[in-house]
């Protein structure tokens, strides 16, 4: 009877994860990719970049909009909103732009979505984020033809995400440009150099400080009125973040998936597939940190590396093959956030624009160690949600030692996780997102207004 009762809770379980698995796969989607550290945070409503606003009046402004009960972005209902995206993949200029089309639905908002550039052949990538959108009532059409014009026209608010898409303007509008500019935003979510001609959204304080340089660099005129928008995690992933039956389901049946136990410490990056995101260097740093472990004869739990959203087997070194484990690029994050211990935000160069898995790992309660470039300054208190280490070869040695100091003080680990599940509460869900969102659509709208009244 014991051994019959053990079958059917086993059997229980896993159909529970599938369960789980399944009706996270979605909400997922949106998550994948998608100057000091605190102080920058307190910032981080939706301000015009270099007006001057003061710390206390955006802190106050931050607390009005938190006792708004009513949806931030209801005055859109019954807005027509085109959106103009380069592509429709799982990176991060599109997933965004996508978010934002299914928060203006959510409210009632006519929206209208089309892509740039279609690859000649079919997508099932393409195909399948395009039937996600048209579930939720977003139209697709086509990205050039009369009917796209006239859309364009009529439209209330046309919103692009790229400097490619950008391009789409002289392509297909041609002589209706000038008509169309006052209602254009750029959601911006790249650091490629490109000049800035519209308003734009920009989700981190160091990326509108990069185009703002680049802008004033290449064309000596002063940047667009631009808004800093911190980006906010889904109500879908804070549910499972916040469930703690969920959370040890998915992480039991992650685990089980690598052959990891369950008590082994598991650090993991979690990015698309590039070399800008330090996947390679994020591995010697791990490599290191084993040896720094055995040469100090460090007693630590069995320690393991995972890579999600990468394939480089051929790249480990045969002496740690056994703890590196890799998973190709999927929908569902949310399982391996509850798998894991640590989070490693290992991005090159200028560093990630914001983050979105940052903020999705502090949700899960999991320390950072993140690369000291980019939004994740904007993100990670250092020494205290994480620990933050030099881009490039010159990062290896300090990763390595942040990553002996977390496998090696269960208590810091522990305390930095809820310091940062904290400050997501704070700052980073999606209705602070919303409101941010709003003020700059307000302002967007009225600047049309005012444009069709001369």
């Amino acid at each position: 009877m014991v051994k019959q009762n053990n079958a059917w809770m086993g059997m229980q379980t896993k159909r529970w994860a599938l369960v789980v698995l399944a009706m996270f796969s979605l909400s997922t989607v949106m998550v994948f990719f998608m100057r000091s550290a605190f102080d920058s945070c307190s910032a981080n409503t939706a301000t015009s970049f270099g007006e001057g606003k003061s710390r206390d009046a955006e802190i106050h402004s931050e607390d009005r909009l938190r006792s708004v009960a009513a949806n931030p972005l209801q005055f859109m209902k019954s807005k027509l909103v085109l959106l103009v995206s380069h592509e429709l993949s799982l990176s991060g200029g599109p997933l965004l732009l996508m978010e934002l089309a299914f928060l203006l639905r959510g409210v009632g908002a006519e929206v209208v979505w089309i892509t740039n550039q279609k690859p000649a052949e079919p997508d099932e990538v393409m195909y399948s984020l395009e039937h996600k959108m048209l579930d939720r009532g977003v139209q697709v059409y086509n990205a050039k033809g009369q009917k796209v014009i006239d859309t364009a026209l009529e439209a209330d608010l046309v919103i692009l995400n790229t400097a490619v898409a950008g391009k789409w303007l002289d392509a297909v509008l041609k002589e209706n440009v000038p008509r169309i500019l006052p209602k254009v935003l750029w959601w911006i979510h790249e650091m490629r150099g490109i000049i800035l001609k519209w308003s734009a959204m920009i989700d981190s304080h160091t990326t509108a400080e990069y185009w703002k340089n680049r802008t004033q660099e290449r064309l000596r005129i002063e940047m667009p009125k631009t808004h800093v928008v911190h980006l906010g995690n889904s109500k879908e992933l804070m549910e499972v973040a916040e469930d703690s039956v969920s959370r040890r389901v998915l992480r039991e049946h992650v685990r089980e998936s690598l052959g990891v136990r369950s008590d082994d410490l598991l650090f993991a990056i979690i990015n698309s597939v590039s070399r800008g995101k330090g996947q390679d260097l994020f591995l010697r740093s791990f490599y290191e940190s084993l040896q720094m472990i055995q040469d100090k004869k460090l007693q630590v739990p069995s320690m393991h590396a995972l890579a999600v959203g990468s394939d480089m087997n051929a790249q480990t070194k045969e002496k740690i093959q056994d703890r590196v484990h890799f998973v190709n690029k999927t929908l569902t994050v949310a399982p391996y956030l509850a798998a894991i211990d640590v989070l490693v935000q290992n991005s090159q160069a200028r560093g990630e624009c914001f983050g979105r898995i940052t903020i999705e790992a502090m949700a899960f309660q999991l320390p950072v160690l993140g690369t000291a470039a980019g939004g994740t300054t904007e993100i990670v208190v250092d020494g205290t949600t994480g620990f933050l280490h030099p881009v490039g070869k010159e990062g290896v040695s300090p990763l390595a030692k942040n990553i002996v100091k977390l496998a090696t003080h269960v208590e810091r680990r522990l305390t930095m996780g809820k310091k940062g599940y904290e400050l997501v509460k704070d700052r980073f869900l999606e209705h602070h997102m919303a409101h941010r969102i709003a003020l700059v659509l307000k302002d967007v709208l009225e600047n049309a207004k005012s444009h069709a009244n001369s």
